[in-house]
């Protein structure tokens, strides 16, 4: 595939971009290579400056539900946008949005708009702590909740205490307040409030973990972590930033029956703009600027644009009943799918899927948690992904990512990137062949 206008444009993006990219992920550092730039995308597919088109299943990370410019979403950012694109004042189309959001997520009753996820996260252990008068959190290794400095900590030696930084600029004192455990492990939850007596403010979690590839929650472990925060005094935060409105309607924590104490969300409730929200009781959100003592704030949270695009997003999914039983059987043919071809290729692999996500490790499995994760393949993964790109399927460009289906995604592009994958493998392993 020639790719020339996207290698050209790189070129010049490191020029004045740090990185050449405004998030990482985007260079291809995981999978090899120069980073595809793209044009424009209509329903599932999207298209590149060097006029290749793709089966997208990156979906802008998630918040295309219905697909790249869905008809009702581009007139409601269009209008929205004659009407003045930012006021620095309140709209209804806040509250608007805001509403539907709580008829669909019973356990928020009042929200506060961010303009990402990142901030909604940040907000959210803010609250936490100023709510509970405690200094420490709990996170687990492999779930992701944005860059802030209490996310971008690893476990250290002494995990059910203290863990340690995993960039430059992140304090020791941050670290000191985090403990970071292992998913999907109660018990070490249940050492770490032991170990930690009265001073840990909140458990926050990617209810299905979904940035070391898409790792559901095993049986039980939610209701425990909810458990362990009430018994202890401490706020349960579900992180639904990526499954929120993904899954279900009311994301993981009513697929699951699981009431958490907060929820952040983003992506979605943007149909594609940016935008981040955090939620819960209003006991616990009465403690937010200007009604309590805790700060917070944005310039343009709440974004007339990004209201309207989520309106319209959030409308088309409460009209349709049907939606995430479609988007799943999608997701399970796909997964079915590759699980036939890499068996037939003799890969091991690891699949699992929930509602409109889905992610096939080349790794064994079972995959639970960052550990087994871990031993996925990545090389021919990123072999994998380029034998995939060049013949119009466009992944995650890195292992650890999850992929998502929409409502404009269709049986056919199912098959045809089943097909692709078969073809592609046939490629990479014929490669690995010859070179041995």
């Amino acid at each position: 595939m020639r790719l020339e206008r996207s290698i050209s444009a790189f070129a010049r993006a490191r020029g004045i971009i740090a990185g050449g990219v405004n998030s990482p992920v985007r260079a291809f550092r995981a999978v090899g290579g120069s980073p595809v730039f793209m044009k424009n995308g209509n329903g599932a597919y999207m298209c590149d400056i060097d006029g290749h088109e793709y089966v997208d299943y990156v979906l802008s990370w998630g918040p295309l539900i219905l697909g790249h410019a869905h008809p009702n979403v581009v007139k409601a950012i269009t209008q929205a946008a004659q009407r003045g694109s930012s006021f620095g004042a309140p709209t209804e189309a806040e509250s608007e949005l805001g509403e539907l959001i709580r008829s669909m997520v019973p356990s928020i009753e009042r929200i506060r708009f961010t303009s990402s996820g990142t901030e909604a996260t940040m907000s959210a252990i803010r609250l936490a702590r100023g709510f509970t008068g405690r200094e420490k959190i709990v996170k687990f290794a492999g779930c992701y909740h944005g860059h802030g400095d209490s996310f971008l900590i690893a476990a250290g030696s002494g995990a059910l205490t203290n863990g340690v930084p995993n960039s430059p600029g992140i304090t020791a004192g941050v670290a000191r307040d985090t403990i970071v455990l292992p998913y999907n492990d109660a018990d070490a939850v249940r050492k770490a409030f032991d170990a930690n007596a009265g001073a840990i403010a909140a458990v926050v979690v990617e209810p299905y973990a979904g940035n070391m590839g898409l790792v559901p929650a095993k049986a039980g472990y939610l209701q425990a972590l909810r458990d362990l925060c009430t018994q202890h005094g401490a706020l349960l935060i579900f992180d639904e930033v990526m499954t929120g409105f993904r899954v279900a309607r009311g994301g993981v924590q009513e697929r699951e029956g699981i009431k958490p104490d907060l929820t952040t969300l983003g992506k979605v409730i943007g149909g594609g703009l940016p935008v981040g929200a955090f939620g819960g009781s209003a006991e616990i959100m009465t403690h937010l600027s200007p009604d309590g003592p805790v700060y917070q704030a944005g310039t343009l949270s709440g974004n007339p644009l990004a209201m309207a695009a989520g309106i319209a997003t959030l409308r088309a999914i409460q009209s349709d009943a049907t939606i995430y039983d479609r988007l799943e059987v999608l997701s399970k043919l796909l997964c079915d799918g590759m699980h036939e071809v890499l068996e037939k290729h003799g890969i091991p692999h690891y699949g699992t899927y929930a509602g409109s996500m889905l992610c096939t490790f080349f790794a064994a499995g079972p995959v639970t948690d960052l550990e087994s994760a871990m031993q996925a393949d990545t090389a021919l993964y990123g072999k994998f992904f380029h034998a995939m790109l060049d013949r119009g399927v466009y992944l995650a460009p890195s292992q650890f990512e999850t992929a998502f289906v929409s409502t404009a995604h269709t049986t056919r592009e199912i098959e045809r990137t089943i097909a692709a994958a078969d073809d592609a493998l046939t490629q990479v392993l014929a490669a690995a062949a010859q070179r041995a």
